[in-house]
């Protein structure tokens, strides 16, 4: 639905690429958005990503291992042993700081 604020993966990819695809996030009421980027963020996912999901009845028990055994840099929780955790939660603060300061 074109919500940074139900999606880790929209959330973390519009954090990073703000700069380059000019987009901000923003907190109208008790969400995060980046409002009318988000339209830019699904324009650039449809290009550049290649997402694909599963159904399971227990899917935290399928993240828990394939964030511990395969390299997965976008991903916070449970991976504060990737050498792009910090990195990523600074950034993904950040914008949210800024978020709750301009609204």
């Amino acid at each position: 639905r074109e919500n940074a604020n139900g999606s880790t993966l929209r959330m973390t990819l519009g954090c990073l690429l703000s700069g380059t695809l000019g987009i901000r996030l923003s907190r109208p009421g008790n969400r995060f958005t980046f409002g009318p980027g988000e339209a830019v963020l699904s324009d650039w996912l449809g290009r550049n990503a290649l997402v694909a999901w599963m159904v399971h009845p227990e899917p935290w028990l399928i993240e828990d291992r394939a964030i511990a055994g395969l390299d997965l840099p976008l991903n916070l929780m449970g991976n504060g042993r990737h050498p792009f955790y910090r990195i990523l939660k600074s950034v993904r603060s950040r914008a949210k700081a800024a978020a709750r300061t301009s609204a």
